[in-house]
């Protein structure tokens, strides 16, 4: 394997996502960048080239489909035969009370915030304990929510998924660890992005954590050794009550 760092970011076109797409590639990282739709992946991959990304590969994915996620993993071993980083970021967010939202929804929640991590984990798993054998480490970093540990009102379908992708990663890490492949979850309070702009009203964007704070945890997590496992980080904002979104 070469020295050249290369990452598998999901959910990259925009967001969070996209932000840590960008953290990487101004290192000079080689990409995969996955979403739904290839035009807004084929305009962010010219950005992110133009960042100095070493090599953007593209590859459209709907996080419902398991045959699509899985193929995500082995076009990107295909491609780049490592994975230093697998940035699991694609996710569903959904209000409603519980004695009120439809459980179909939930199963959409569950599909694409748990199921889908756990495809990908599974399939890339060979990649990632190559690379950590050939480079010493290899890191996992999943974007969470804060709500996923600490509970808030009308978010039990979001919360309950991420809180089940907390701990999912967590026994991954007791499972791999000792293999230089370790997980990182980020669980951060209200992100100003589009998923949050039906709260905007009580909460305006610009008091939210920003998107950078999310890619400046992620970049640093792969700054780290083999030695060094960090299970979750938890962002919240400034005020009387940390243990809220």
């Amino acid at each position: 394997m070469s020295d050249d760092k290369v990452a598998l970011v999901t959910g990259a076109s925009r967001g969070i996502g996209a932000a840590i797409a960008e953290r990487f590639a101004a290192d000079g990282w080689g990409l995969t960048i996955s979403s739904r739709g290839r035009e807004a992946l084929e305009q962010r991959a010219a950005e992110l080239s133009e960042l100095g990304a070493s090599r953007v590969e593209v590859i459209p994915a709907d996080m419902t489909d398991a045959d699509a996620v899985a193929e995500l993993a082995a076009g990107h071993a295909e491609v780049f035969g490592r994975c230093d980083a697998l940035v699991i970021n694609a996710g569903m967010g959904q209000k409603g009370a519980i004695a009120d939202l439809p459980v179909r929804r939930f199963d959409r929640l569950y599909q694409v915030n748990v199921r889908a991590p756990y495809i990908l984990l599974q399939s890339l798993l060979p990649t990632l304990r190559a690379t950590a054998e050939a480079n010493g480490v290899a890191k996992v970093i999943a974007v969470a929510s804060i709500t996923g540990v600490y509970p808030e009102p009308e978010l039990s379908a979001y919360g309950s998924t991420k809180a089940a992708l907390i701990s999912l990663c967590e026994t991954f890490n007791l499972e791999e660890s000792l293999n230089g492949v370790s997980a990182t979850t980020i669980a951060p309070g209200y992100v100003d992005t589009d998923m949050s702009d039906w709260l905007k009203e009580q909460v305006p964007g610009e008091e939210m954590i920003t998107v950078g704070d999310v890619a400046t945890i992620a970049h640093s997590v792969t700054a780290l050794s083999r030695f060094a496992v960090l299970p979750n980080v938890i962002l919240t904002r400034p005020g009387t009550n940390l243990h809220r979104a």
